[in-house]
């Protein structure tokens, strides 16, 4: 199945705080929604812009796929997440997202997320 939209994009920071204010501040952003994702081993926020989401990610865990990539690149860029109508063989992602990850694409990684209800109000 072909993705539909971009449901996504992650940029991975160290201090989630300090990103979100920046991203607030310099886009004019509605405040960001903060949860803990264990799975992922990080901080996470996301605020939405039209039908897609910003999300950031701040590594605790050094281990982690965030923590690795933050490690290797250093802030910015990390993830773009393509919506698809149904998916398989997925995992939980932050609020209740069901995501696929697909792989690296010139230094970037790429997942598919499965729509949710949910997503279609935003």
């Amino acid at each position: 199945m072909s993705p539909s939209s971009i449901h996504h994009i992650n940029f991975v920071v160290h201090n989630l705080d300090e990103a979100c204010a920046r991203f607030e501040e310099t886009l004019g952003l509605e405040p960001f929604e903060i949860v803990d994702h264990a799975p992922r081993g990080a901080r996470v926020a996301r605020s939405c812009i039209g039908d897609s989401w910003l999300v950031l990610v701040a590594p605790y865990d050094a281990e982690s796929v965030p923590g690795r990539y933050l490690e290797k690149h250093g802030e910015g860029f990390f993830l773009l997440s393509l919506a698809v109508d149904e998916l398989e063989d997925t995992r939980p992602g932050i609020l209740d997202w069901q995501v696929k990850d697909v792989g690296e694409i010139y230094g970037a990684l790429f997942q598919l997320t499965k729509k949710a209800e949910a997503d279609v109000s935003v």
